[in-house]
């Protein structure tokens, strides 16, 4: 008996510690004291969207930031595209009531992308915004802008520079003679970048990328990490900081490695309602503007949306600002319909936990205190939705979000729902199930 104890308690052990592995965030192996701001992870994760922004001289090609280069734009041509850089139109309040009436809480944009170009004017380096026709710090204002309008302001900030040289990968056509030596004056260079952005600018995430070449380790990482956090201990720094993401699916899986938060790209992650992430996936096919750039329909960015709050994690949706440094009307109009969506349905997602139901073609689920806000993606015809049934809570009542009693039994395994004749919104409808006790109690349910 007391061995079948001691097997139990070793295995209970071990689970509690892999779940902790997987919750836990902050400087990895080489910081086990330094543990992710509670605080600032939490008012983060509320905000469930936010917008992402690549945009630099490269826009007045069309190409793809930082990749084009070497590429479908020649390293010279490329280079010299600053000198052109003039966008006029920029008008940063635009910009943030953009993101305001889109119902997005933060904005991320790409302060320095592979291309290595500094869209603020930087002491450490003459490639930037200021030396530019343009010559005004887009960095500077548009922070200021994001204080003004109470939306939370962060940066983008590739560790990967393939036109600095003291960075030791080379990419495309690219004629630099590489110094194999060159990294710790790179790294230099990088960190007092990385002060400015945080010291000077004030921003309150680092959103790293470029992490996955050969000239990045765990250990830079890691000394990346604890650097930012000296700099300011509430600050939020992605999993890209340190080398353990697991390519395209974003996550790192272990708390040997750095950072705050998963980032999978281009999809919506998986389900992990206890694990800080967050999915970049762009409104059109590019990062950086490109004309007539198929774009995503409303649809298509309301479920995203849905998807992802109810997989527990946050929408960063990349936008794409012209050359002229207007946003596309288009674009626009597609951020204020999810805005109109979020107006009325956004205490839905807002402050809120994924699950207890995996998210799926046709529903998606989050929850807060002793409510389930269940959303139907797909009406069925038959006014007829069947889901899991659970027992860890009763049911008080199910409504429709404007308040209509919607009639319900458990029925074995199951819990059937009579749904109104039509739904409340042609995109998205959400339903309310009142629980008698905390929605948290609730173990992960698929739908059927």
């Amino acid at each position: 008996m007391f061995k079948k104890t001691l097997l139990m308690f070793l295995l209970l052990f071990c689970q509690n510690q892999m779940v902790l592995a997987q919750i836990a965030g902050g400087g990895g192996e080489a910081n086990p004291g330094l543990r992710t701001h509670a605080g600032s992870l939490k008012a983060w994760q509320a905000m469930r969207f936010g917008m992402f922004i690549h945009w630099g001289p490269v826009t007045l090609r069309g190409q793809e930031i930082g990749w084009s280069r070497g590429k479908q734009i020649p390293v010279a041509e490329y280079d010299s595209l600053y000198l052109e850089f003039n966008p006029v139109l920029f008008n940063a309040d635009d910009w943030v009531q953009t993101a305001r009436s889109a119902g997005m809480k933060y904005l991320i944009i790409t302060s320095k992308h592979h291309d290595g170009f500094s869209l603020w004017d930087s002491d450490i380096t003459d490639y930037d915004i200021a030396s530019t026709p343009y010559g005004k710090d887009i960095l500077k204002m548009l922070s200021a802008e994001c204080r003004t309008q109470n939306i939370l302001f962060g940066t983008y900030y590739s560790i990967a520079d393939w036109r600095h040289p003291f960075y030791t990968t080379k990419h495309g056509d690219d004629p630099r003679v590489v110094d194999p030596s060159g990294m710790p004056r790179y790294v230099d260079y990088m960190k007092k970048q990385i002060r400015e952005l945080v010291t000077d600018y004030k921003t309150r995430i680092l959103w790293f990328d470029g992490e996955w070449e050969k000239s990045w380790n765990h250990q830079l990482g890691m000394d990346l990490y604890k650097y930012v956090r000296d700099l300011d201990a509430e600050i939020l720094i992605n999993n890209r900081v340190d080398s353990g993401r697991d390519g395209m699916k974003g996550m790192s899986g272990s708390s040997r490695f750095a950072g705050d938060f998963g980032t999978p790209e281009q999809r919506i992650g998986n389900y992990a309602p206890d694990t800080p992430w967050e999915s970049c996936i762009t409104l059109c096919k590019q990062w950086a503007w490109k004309p007539n750039d198929e774009m995503k329909s409303l649809k298509e960015c309301i479920h995203t949306l849905i998807r992802t709050a109810g997989g527990g994690g946050n929408l960063l949706l990349n936008i794409a600002p012209m050359p002229d440094g207007r946003i596309e009307m288009r674009q626009k109009n597609r951020l204020a319909g999810m805005g109109e969506w979020l107006r009325e349905f956004g205490g839905s997602i807002y402050d809120t936990k994924g699950g207890p139901y995996r998210p799926d073609d046709r529903i998606a689920s989050t929850r807060r205190g002793n409510q389930i806000f269940l959303h139907i993606l797909n009406w069925p015809a038959s006014k007829k939705l069947q889901i899991r049934s659970f027992s860890e809570s009763g049911i008080e009542s199910i409504q429709t979000w404007n308040g209509q009693v919607v009639p319900w039994k458990n029925k074995g395994k199951h819990l059937h729902i009579t749904l109104p004749e039509n739904p409340e919104n042609r995109y998205a409808s959400v339903l309310m199930i009142n629980l008698t006790g905390h929605s948290e109690k609730i173990i992960s349910l698929k739908r059927k």
